[in-house]
């Protein structure tokens, strides 16, 4: 499993390339549900045997071609890092060696743990592309707001809780497998936070999908994910406020022939309006 820096000064850093090397532009070739296949170019020359310590490309030759350099490098880490690195994964240097991953055309660069006996192959295509291959895939959503409601009505000062409606494809957890450049990855995605911008101006951050709202609650708070609005929004178009609930899904992923995998992150958004007015209290005339 990749793993972040710890004594090794090796980060997972950059922002991820869009594409995933695919031939005619990419996209899924065949296969349905969780299980696709990604149409990806198989004839790209990575130099070094499996268990090379370093994959790093050859010279170009006199009139021919200059080689296509691997999308990842897995060089053994030498000396190895300390015994309380996280790279090790629970191992010792009797189990195997923590190598350096370094994927250019993603800018992903960590270690990992690589059993006796076995040896890095050299991808012909970087893991973490083909795993973010999978999660278009599953066809993620933004949240499916519960609460506040379309047709709710909602008093200034008064407690309003919010909460989602989970499924699948809009909260999690996620799973499907791609297969890309002779590189199968497994990934699986859930929701780990909600950010609410109330569009009043603040935003709440919640860790989970809120608690729902019954009548028993009376005027209490939402003990996880809840508002309360300051003024009305009778200034506001159509008389609501325009929010949006963005869910951030962090997406793990295995390679389990290349003894690596990570994590990264992905958000989708959903809009929703509050309409939000004064209590109205009649005085009766003696």
């Amino acid at each position: 499993m990749l793993r972040r820096a710890a004594a090794t000064a090796v980060v997972l850093a950059g922002a991820l390339a869009p594409t995933a090397h695919a031939d005619g532009g990419g996209g899924v070739c065949e296969g349905a549900g969780m299980d696709v296949t990604v149409c990806a170019s198989d004839d790209t020359t990575a130099p070094g045997s499996s268990g090379s310590e370093d994959t790093g490309t050859k010279p170009v030759r006199a009139g021919g071609k200059k080689p296509t350099p691997p999308p990842c490098t897995y060089t053994k880490l030498d000396p190895p890092p300390p015994k309380n690195n996280l790279g090790w994964e629970g191992h010792t240097a009797k189990d195997g060696a923590v190598y350096q991953v370094n994927c250019p055309d993603s800018g992903r660069v960590g270690v990992t743990f690589v059993p006796n006996g076995t040896g890095p192959a050299a991808p012909t295509i970087d893991p973490e592309l083909v795993a973010r291959r999978a999660v278009d895939s599953m066809r993620l959503t933004g949240p499916k707001v519960a609460s506040p409601r379309a047709a709710g009505k909602y008093v200034v000062g008064m407690p309003m809780w919010m909460w989602v409606t989970r499924s699948t494809s809009s909260y999690g957890p996620a799973t499907a497998k791609a297969t890309a450049g002779g590189v199968t990855v497994t990934a699986t995605a859930k929701v780990s936070t909600i950010r609410w911008d109330m569009g009043d101006g603040t935003t709440v951050t919640c860790t989970g999908p809120g608690t729902p709202y019954s009548p028993d609650q009376g005027k209490t708070l939402s003990p996880d994910c809840g508002h309360r609005y300051e003024r009305s929004a009778a200034d506001q178009p159509d008389g609501r406020y325009k929010g949006t609930a963005t869910a951030t899904w962090t997406v793990t992923w295995t390679a389990p022939a290349l003894h690596d995998g990570g994590e990264f992150t992905e958000t989708r958004q959903t809009a929703f309006g509050v309409r939000v007015g004064e209590v109205q209290v009649l005085n009766s005339v003696p």
